[in-house]
């Protein structure tokens, strides 16, 4: 599949712009007006930059206000036309695209528009170039890309054709399946987004909302598989309107747009697979190999200078020193399969800077995830010593993919060497890691969401959104089916994520009894989050619980929730530096994360750090 995007989806110049998608991996671009309109360059040097990067000049956009309208001023849009025209061939580009008038059109009639479209074809045609209709979602009377093919075959013109825009498609609530009426012949060019589902006027939610494939909830795979079947094998474009990605770096942006066309293009071989069988269709789509999800965490890394303020809190939570690294500044503390590793190169306050996620074939994944445009985190071994696959994550955290084992334990963990004697034979409290949180900067969210999704084959849980003392955290949980790996994403408001360190992120370990875990703990000195009394008020106003089992709660800052499925029992011990722990026990079919008490522990963290919160001992 020929791949291409339109330089308004990124941020820079227009020479940046290109640059950005050639790293990508872009087969071309569309030439957005008003970034060449802006740019130093003339349009012969734009022709040559880009020719040296491998970039095809794939479409001139936008021309509006063509059709529908009276002689005279059909006359001076004829005017603009040639003007156009002449651009294009100093640029080296063949197609233009018109969008339905939106704005002057008077006269309600195909014919009348469809023989002024023939004059615009007679007209490009003098200068090589091709006219691709577009039906606009909120064009003045043609809003409807059925309704822009039959002008566009009442005009009958060789150099008149159709443009294909998912968006101005199916945020209407048009059938696709109509596409596949369209000879491939007259389809000249294709343009897609996805978005969310908003209650929104159509203009602002495709100028504002748009989002890469994959990060909204358009069937853009259906809508791909009736393209492919009418035979069409053009440039296939991404066109965004985004506030956020014109903010953003435009080369993370480029490769994130890179893969999510990659991951559409599997999407779409599976569904043309499922529907069709074994046909062929004359477009050609990217394999990727395919990976099973990961069954569960291997581990999860904290980067600190100082280890023991991270060590102490492992301890206090009975976790035991595992050794330390034998070339690594890195030490190992386990419980049950729960291993955490402390690496004590490089951050001055501790944050998780890692996590080790247990796959069937980690060269597989690792070989789809770079194909899916990931860096991949280089590390030094010595010959005694595992070879790990990793990955970065958008936001620079370090994913590497561990070879699953029917027992759950972790090849790697022989590197780290403990002091004889130094374990014990208790029975742990903690059995795993159940979670983990991690905070996003707000311009990489969707980035995150679709990298877990495409390189990890994980899913999306829906999004909510939890009220703070800073303002609405957004959280994004992504899991595997049988929930051996859950992440939650967050976005923190912008005041907490300008302050320094940013949002707190932390790692949740589950357990078979946490009141029994908690009162250890605390006979290990842990220092629990402070929960404040009127919960536990509510909470017996909102559950009828025992009222011993309500003093335990409160005696040792517990947290509790409870649905139709089970109970969720949690706590949460203090911050140190950019990280924290909580302790979770899930009670029957409970799979949630406690979401009520979500703003509890938000709140908590907030007066804890002013400092204005009074601990309780115990």
């Amino acid at each position: 599949m020929r791949t291409s995007i339109a330089t308004v989806c990124l941020s820079g110049s227009l020479e940046e712009k290109m640059r950005a998608c050639a790293a990508a991996g872009f087969d071309g671009v569309e030439i957005f007006e008003p970034d060449l309109v802006v740019s130093p360059s003339t349009p012969e040097q734009i022709r040559a930059l880009a020719g040296s990067l491998g970039l095809s000049l794939d479409l001139y956009q936008p021309f509006r206000d063509f059709e529908g309208v009276g002689g005279e001023e059909l006359a001076a849009n004829m005017v603009r036309a040639r003007a156009k025209f002449e651009l294009m061939n100093r640029l080296g580009i063949e197609t233009m695209l018109l969008c339905s008038n939106a704005g002057t059109a008077t006269v309600n009639d195909d014919a009348v528009a469809a023989g002024q479209l023939s004059s615009l074809g007679d007209l490009a045609a003098g200068y090589g170039v091709k006219v691709a209709y577009e039906a606009l979602a909120w064009g003045r009377y043609v809003n409807d890309f059925e309704h822009a093919q039959r002008i566009v075959d009442l005009a009958r013109h060789p150099n008149i054709g159709t443009c294909l825009d998912s968006f101005h498609i199916l945020s209407r609530g048009w059938d696709p399946g109509a596409i596949e009426k369209i000879p491939a012949e007259k389809i000249f060019f294709v343009q897609l987004a996805d978005a969310p589902k908003l209650s929104l006027d159509v203009l602002s939610w495709s100028r504002h909302y748009r989002v890469f494939p994959g990060q909204g909830a358009f069937d853009l795979a259906g809508f791909m598989a009736h393209l492919v079947r009418t035979g069409y094998d053009g440039p296939v474009s991404l066109e965004i309107f985004n506030d956020v990605f014109r903010q953003t770096a435009e080369e993370g942006t480029a490769v994130d747009a890179m893969r999510s066309l990659t991951l559409l293009q599997e999407r779409t071989a599976a569904r043309l697979a499922a529907d069709d069988g074994a046909a062929r269709y004359p477009m050609s789509l990217a394999a990727l190999p395919p990976v099973a999800e990961p069954s569960g965490f291997s581990f999860a890394e904290v980067k600190a200078e100082h280890p023991e303020t991270v060590s102490t809190l492992l301890r206090q939570l009975g976790f035991e020193f595992g050794g330390r690294h034998r070339t690594k500044a890195a030490q190992l503390w386990t419980q049950g399969q729960a291993r955490v590793i402390i690496n004590g190169a490089g951050a001055l306050e501790p944050g998780i800077s890692a996590l080790g996620l247990d796959v069937q074939d980690p060269l597989a994944a690792a070989s789809r995830a770079v194909q899916l445009r990931t860096r991949r985190v280089p590390r030094e071994t010595q010959a005694d010593e595992q070879v790990l696959q990793a990955v970065y994550a958008p936001d620079g955290t370090e994913v590497f993919l561990c070879e699953a084992t029917a027992d759950g334990t972790a090849a790697w963990a022989g590197e780290f060497s403990a002091d004889p004697g130094s374990g014990t034979d208790a029975e742990p409290l903690v059995t795993g890691i159940d979670h983990v949180n991690l905070s996003q900067p707000w311009q990489h969210f969707d980035e995150a969401v679709l990298f877990y999704e495409a390189t990890l084959s994980l899913s999306a849980a829906a999004a909510q959104e939890v009220p703070s003392p800073m303002g609405l955290v957004r959280s994004q949980v992504m899991r595997s089916t049988a929930g051996g790996v859950r992440l939650a994403l967050n976005i923190a408001p912008l005041a907490v994520e300008s302050e320094p360190g940013g949002y707190p992120q932390h790692i949740a370990f589950a357990c078979t009894d946490l009141v029994a875990a908690a009162r250890q703990a605390a006979g290990r000195g842990l220092r629990f989050l402070p929960v404040p009394a009127n919960y536990y008020e509510d909470l017996a106003a909102r559950f009828r619980l025992e009222p011993d089992f309500l003093a335990a709660l409160q005696e040792l800052n517990l947290l509790y929730d409870r649905d139709g499925d089970g109970e969720f029992l949690h706590f949460y011990t203090a911050t140190v530096g950019n990280v924290f722990f909580e302790v979770v026990e899930r009670r029957g079919r409970y799979d949630g994360y406690g979401a009520p008490n979500a703003p509890v522990r938000l709140a908590s963290q907030y007066l804890a750090a002013e400092g204005t919160l009074a601990r309780k001992d115990g």
